[in-house]
């Protein structure tokens, strides 16, 4: 658990940052909207980000595929070798033997089963995940998917000083979460929510979108995840094309036919409120509940606008950032789970899952709540501190004498020289 103190600590070991480099990074914690209860892995804690090995990120996954998948398998009653399908994205560790075939000799799963191992498929690779198992749920019947998605930091901790790849280490977490799917009806009085519709939009054919996030070397050689000023702006392209598919699948005709009059009124300066703002459609008449992916505060803000959603439609996105922080393609579930610990979904409910990956991607899915649910999951240890009186975090309050440094006399404190 990184708290604001050890934070600092990992920042001033950084041998290529110097005082403006901290300054920077002191700005971009302070707005982060992440608390001082998220995760990093281990080497990070042993003073070895600059240099992991191998296994180190092998270590992390495999610490998180034992857990999460025990308590999956045990708390539904399944064995191991029920599983018909498995499908696990993990973007930024690719191994031989993959993951997938990790997880099948740990479990001894059968010969037969389809095995499915994603890698480069970002943070929206969760639904990209679901969407495998979708397709393969149409043609054969009867069947049991286990999708299994996180994102190793370990190899992917940045120790260089390109500001926009710095950013990251203030964003990604250690994280992840293992989900059963299965169409068969034996099963279905278990089932929690069910998949009603799912749409993918890729802009990697747009250059800037294309080059808004990507993995790659700074000019000393040191690899890291690359966020570009055109990311705010490839996002909402994604998100507005993904919306304009599965507005139609999920919303009731009168919201649609009331937008698309809207629309047209405004067009033809029929509208009474001329030059006033653009029209938006109502999301909320067909979706109780939106569970955002957690990319940042400044994309919970941008979706939250573009939607015109509330503060309570946006407050598990920002409590699961804040105490989780970005976990990759894993995040949504952690959204997911605030809602079930807080008790908000509800039989029948309908819930609006969005995400958003390099490439650029936003994908989006639709799912029906099958049974009131009120597990406390991942959040039971701390849910009713949830949400806090201030989203605040100390970080300004620990290092704002960093504003009032000269960088000519600039010197670490002894309490940050790391021996």
């Amino acid at each position: 658990m990184l708290s604001t103190k050890f934070s600092g600590e990992i920042i001033m070991r950084n041998k290529h940052l110097g005082l403006n480099e901290f300054k920077f990074l002191l700005k971009a914690a302070v707005s982060s909207g992440i608390g001082e209860q998220t995760y990093a892995p281990r080497m990070v804690f042993h003073g070895r980000e600059a240099c992991p090995t191998y296994g180190d990120g092998i270590l992390e996954m495999e610490e998180f595929f034992h857990d999460s998948i025990d308590k999956l398998l045990k708390r539904n009653k399944i064995s191991p070798s029920e599983i018909d399908v498995i499908v696990v994205n993990i973007s930024m560790l690719a191994t031989m033997p993959s993951m997938a075939a990790r997880i099948i000799n740990y479990y001894k799963l059968r010969e037969d089963i389809k095995v499915y191992n994603l890698t480069g498929m970002g943070c929206s690779a969760s639904l990209i995940s679901l969407n495998i198992v979708e397709n393969i749920f149409k043609n054969e019947k009867n069947k049991v998917a286990l999708v299994v998605t996180s994102e190793s930091l370990s190899p992917n901790w940045y120790s260089g000083n390109d500001r926009s790849m710095i950013l990251s280490n203030c964003l990604f977490r250690s994280g992840g979460c293992a989900i059963l799917l299965t169409n068969k009806l034996s099963l279905k009085n278990k089932a929690m929510f069910k998949l009603k519709q799912l749409v993918r939009v890729h802009h990697g054919a747009k250059d800037e979108s294309y080059h808004s996030c990507a993995q790659r070397e700074d000019n000393q050689g040191n690899t890291g995840f690359h966020l570009d000023k055109t990311l705010p702006k490839a996002a909402s392209l994604a998100l507005v094309d993904n919306l304009k598919q599965i507005a139609p699948l999920i919303l009731p005709i009168r919201e649609l036919l009331r937008y698309t009059i809207a629309i047209f009124m405004k067009k033809m300066n029929w509208s009474s409120t001329k030059g006033g703002p653009k029209p938006m459609i109502n999301f909320k008449t067909g979706v109780d509940h939106i569970c955002l992916h957690t990319g940042g505060k400044a994309v919970i803000d941008g979706v939250g606008a573009n939607l015109n959603l509330s503060e309570y439609d946006l407050e598990p996105a920002r409590m699961t950032l804040h105490r989780f922080g970005n976990t990759s393609a894993s995040s949504l579930w952690y959204v997911l789970g605030y809602m079930e610990a807080k008790k908000r979904l509800k039989k029948g409910d309908k819930m609006l899952m969005i995400s958003f990956g390099a490439g650029f991607k936003c994908n989006s899915c639709l799912w029906e709540v099958l049974r009131d649910l009120d597990d406390g999951n991942v959040w039971k240890d701390c849910i009713d501190n949830y949400p806090p009186n201030t989203l605040v975090n100390p970080f300004l309050e620990k290092f704002g004498w960093l504003h009032d440094e000269d960088p000519d006399t600039f010197t670490i404190p002894d309490d940050y020289v790391i021996s």
